[in-house]
C-alpha cells in the first residue's frame, strides 16, 4: 500500500505510553491513529487560539 503518510521515530515515558495505549483501544483506534487525532486536535486548538500555520510541506517529500 503506497502512502504519503511519513514516519517518524518517537519516544514515551512507559506511563505515558501505556495510558494513550489504553485510550486508543477504548476509542477503538490503533495507537498510530490515535496520535494522529490528538496531534490534529493540538492543531486545531492552536490554531483556533493563533491563527492558520502556513507551511511548505513539499520539502518533507524529498
Amino acid at each position: 500500500m503506497v502512502t504519503t503518510k511519513i514516519q517518524r521515530a518517537i519516544r514515551f515515558e512507559p506511563e505515558l505510553l501505556a495510558k494513550i495505549t489504553y485510550i486508543a483501544k477504548e476509542s477503538k483506534r490503533s495507537f498510530n491513529k490515535q496520535l494522529e487525532f490528538l496531534a490534529e486536535v493540538c492543531v486545531k486548538e492552536y490554531e483556533k487560539e493563533n491563527g492558520v500555520i502556513e507551511v511548505d510541506v513539499t520539502h518533507y517529500y524529498e
